[in-house]
């Protein structure tokens, strides 16, 4: 893939519980090239943040531990690396935005003081350059009177802003690649569209990648360029993002954007994937969707569907794939 900034080559997460081993992830592939927007959908607990962690390299071990697999970013596999090598790659050359910016941020300092330790650390600056550096990165993110509020603390602001101050943290040090975890979790759908406009807007500024994991297929529509979903750990389809929309090829992936509430469907009931997700200490033999699938078949039970190439840059790990996307 030319112009490739991150790869994630067969990786496998587990954690070791005292109920046992959960398999968090489960043999994930999946690249971003510069400045494309990959959008990384599934339920809660199906593997997208921890993907994320373990390639920022943020993950807790234990009890977290990477079993396999690859990460690499420009070419350079960064579970070869050493910590102190590893360190110096967040935040210069990738960077995170987590999801609950009041607890991302440390209450007792000032958001001056932690967006201008970027700049102490990373590039050496005197405290009174880092806090005039903190300053343009709040004007870049259109907070208002950003001189009068650099010293102002987390609690002081909203959480659209608060959101807004975590992005000009990522963006302090002009990375080549950001993971967006959840950016618009808890704001109402105006603030969710500022900060997704910013993050786009930003994002063709300075020619970024960026991997934006979420729930929420409303959000992704508009700033997406590739959507892969994710189930059980795994990538259960890839595709260009208008392609899903128009038609999925996975019957977990129907069953999301059925989920939707449309507006030429008012009073009907609101269709909902039936059962729940598997528990990752005991994921089904076969398919991990099969409990929950409409189009289930013996083969289904026992197989584990690998992604089948559907069309050029198209992938589905369902036997039927053909069934659902022309059904």
């Amino acid at each position: 893939m030319p112009g490739t900034l991150l790869e994630v080559r067969d990786l496998h997460v587990e954690f070791r519980m005292r109920d046992g081993v959960a398999k968090a992830v489960n043999g994930v592939d999946y690249a971003v090239a510069e400045g494309e927007t990959l959008a990384v959908l599934g339920e809660s607990g199906s593997g997208k943040s921890v993907t994320a962690q373990a390639v920022m390299g943020i993950l807790d071990m234990p009890p977290g531990r990477i079993t396999g697999g690859e990460i690499l970013f420009r070419g350079r596999d960064l579970l070869k690396l050493k910590e102190d090598e590893r360190r110096g790659v967040r935040g210069r050359e990738m960077a995170m935005i987590f999801q609950d910016a009041l607890s991302s941020l440390n209450p007792v300092l000032t958001v001056g003081y932690q967006l201008g330790e970027m700049f102490t650390v990373h590039r050496g600056l005197s405290r009174k350059d880092a806090r005039a550096k903190a300053v343009e990165l709040m004007d870049r993110v259109r907070i208002p009177a950003a001189k009068e509020r650099v010293g102002d603390y987390p609690h002081q602001f909203s959480g659209g802003m608060r959101q807004r101050i975590m992005i000009a943290m990522a963006l302090a040090l002009e990375p080549g690649l950001i993971i967006a975890d959840e950016p618009t979790t808890a704001l109402d759908v105006t603030v969710q569209a500022q900060v997704m406009d910013l993050l786009a807007e930003l994002q063709r500024e300075l020619g970024m990648g960026l991997v934006l994991i979420t729930h929420d297929l409303g959000v992704v529509a508009d700033v997406a360029d590739r959507i892969a979903v994710m189930y059980a750990g795994r990538i259960v389809e890839t595709a260009p993002v208008h392609d899903i929309y128009k038609a999925p090829a996975h019957p977990y992936t129907r069953g999301l954007l059925d989920s939707i509430p449309r507006l030429d469907r008012k009073g009907r009931e609101l269709y909902a994937i039936k059962g729940l997700p598997p528990n990752l200490t005991n994921i089904p033999s076969g398919c991990p969707f099969h409990p929950r699938c409409p189009l289930v078949r013996d083969v289904c039970r026992t197989d584990v569907p690998p992604l089948y190439e559907v069309e050029d840059g198209r992938g589905s790990a369902c036997h039927f794939w053909r069934e659902t996307l022309h059904g």
